[in-house]
């Protein structure tokens, strides 16, 4: 019988840090979906440079970078969770390069 708290973790899935994505991922899922979502985010920013060549352009550009940083990073990190928190983050970073541009683009072409 011990008197202290177990020194086993217990976990919990439904904690963000905990879920499978960022713990036992190959990564392969992460470059599945940042690579729809430059698909995605080129459709809209492409027909944008149109309107407006400099910052829809060079939003597309670091959209393409962001999707080879992690084709970069799922290869070149090898600790696991490291490597699935930083697809992560290069992923959440496309969505809000890919918005912030389609927004910037779409109030200019307003105003």
């Amino acid at each position: 019988m011990t008197d202290g708290p177990s020194t086993t973790r217990q976990r919990d899935e439904t904690k963000v840090t905990e879920q499978p994505a960022l713990t036992t991922s190959t990564g392969r899922e992460w470059l599945i979906l940042g690579a729809l979502l430059a698909a995605v985010s080129l459709a809209v920013l492409l027909p944008l440079s149109g309107m407006r060549v400099d910052l829809p352009a060079a939003g597309a550009g670091v959209v393409l970078l962001l999707l080879i940083g992690m084709g970069v990073a799922r290869a070149a990190i090898p600790r696991r969770r490291a490597r699935l928190i930083t697809l992560a983050v290069l992923f959440g970073l496309m969505a809000l390069v890919s918005l912030a541009t389609v927004l910037i683009a779409a109030t200019a072409a307003l105003g």
